[in-house]
């Protein structure tokens, strides 16, 4: 089982994964990060060997930094323009009543 440190940094990662992942201005590679670390987290959520996990996380470190610069240089050139998908629908009134 996971120590509470090795839990805590993994959650930690994780949040962070997902905030930064948000950031993308595209909303192609937004939707690619946030769910590929989704996907590697869960993949890995039910490991129990301290020294894979060590590995995890060591690794996660590494693309976390990766997601870090390439939200920043995303938000940099972006162009200001955005796909149907993205258009927020809190204005949208229901066709059926």
């Amino acid at each position: 089982m996971a120590t509470t440190a090795s839990s805590t940094k993994v959650l930690s990662l994780y949040r962070n994964f997902i905030r930064y992942g948000h950031k993308f201005a595209s909303y192609n590679f937004r939707d690619y990060t946030v769910r590929r670390s989704r996907d590697a987290f869960r993949a890995n959520m039910l490991e129990n060997s301290p020294e894979k996990i060590a590995a995890f996380i060591t690794k996660a470190e590494q693309d976390l930094a990766v997601v870090k610069r390439q939200a920043a240089i995303s938000q940099m050139y972006s162009t200001g323009e955005h796909l149907v998908v993205e258009v927020p629908r809190k204005n949208v009134k229901s066709v059926v009543n």
